[in-house]
């Protein structure tokens, strides 16, 4: 997570940006790869394989999330004893799937920004109007085309890479990289999303994951500790562990030891 990875998402979404703002037929010309006229269908969206390795895609990213959701709430459940894994690690994994994955895609984009995806548009034998990446207006209520949750999430996989051993991290981060375009390719050619969806849905994860692990690991105002965390979540938890306790009889000190 240094520099140059922020200068290239950034060129990136500069050169993506006024692309297919200025060009964005070139969505629809994507799109069409995927996509059979005689038919009226986007093929793969049938196969029984492609459909397996795009949900095999998400369960592979939420296993990836696995190990902090399971520490978090052993921690919850038992804050008289040290987390699981890293505190700072179990942060930034959660913290940047839910926002890129969850808040910043579903809740907010996809919510509210009215694109129709490729499967409903007129070019695709669809009854909506085509709208470029960066115009809301579009005709679809809810869950839309701009941007891609299931690419937000393929390229989350970004965050543990950014934690694997140094020697280990080129191979991890070309990794994530594979699997994001893979996962994106796969929901282009199901005509769920278009290029510029996926495409951004990518950039913007990678600057969450890269804001994120500045704020937690390398700015020295804002950085966090292991043990810093364990004791706010300590903290946290237990007024209720000690209602628990005294309600099975059990008497615990008032305030956490730690």
């Amino acid at each position: 997570m240094n520099r140059i990875g922020l200068i290239v998402a950034l060129v990136l979404a500069l050169v993506v940006g006024l692309l297919f703002g200025i060009y964005p037929e070139l969505d629809l010309k994507l799109a069409s790869l995927f996509y059979d006229a005689p038919t009226h269908l986007f093929p793969l969206k049938s196969n029984a394989l492609a459909v397996i390795a795009r949900d095999g895609a998400m369960w592979i990213s939420w296993a990836l999330a696995l190990p902090a959701i399971i520490a978090l709430l052993v921690k919850l459940a038992r804050p008289d004893r040290p987390l699981l894994m890293s505190g700072r690690a179990m942060v930034f994994l959660l913290l940047t799937l839910i926002l890129s994955a969850g808040v910043l895609t579903n809740l907010t984009f996809k919510s509210y920004w009215g694109r129709p995806r490729p499967i409903t548009v007129t070019q695709f034998d669809g009854n909506q109007t085509f709208m470029p990446w960066w115009d809301p207006r579009g005709h679809c209520a809810r869950n839309c085309s701009f941007f891609s949750g299931e690419g937000a999430t393929a390229f989350w996989t970004y965050a543990p890479a950014a934690l694997a051993p140094p020697a280990w991290r080129p191979v991890a981060y070309a990794a994530a990289t594979v699997f994001g375009v893979t996962t994106s390719g796969l929901r282009m050619a199901f005509g769920g999303h278009f290029f510029t969806d996926v495409a951004i849905a990518g950039i913007v994860t990678f600057l969450v994951i890269w804001l994120a692990h500045g704020y937690i690991y390398r700015w020295r105002s804002s950085r966090l500790t292991d043990e810093g965390v364990d004791a706010a979540l300590t903290r946290l938890a237990w007024p209720g562990y000690r209602a628990l306790q005294r309600w099975r009889g059990r008497d615990v000190s008032e305030k956490p030891s730690v």
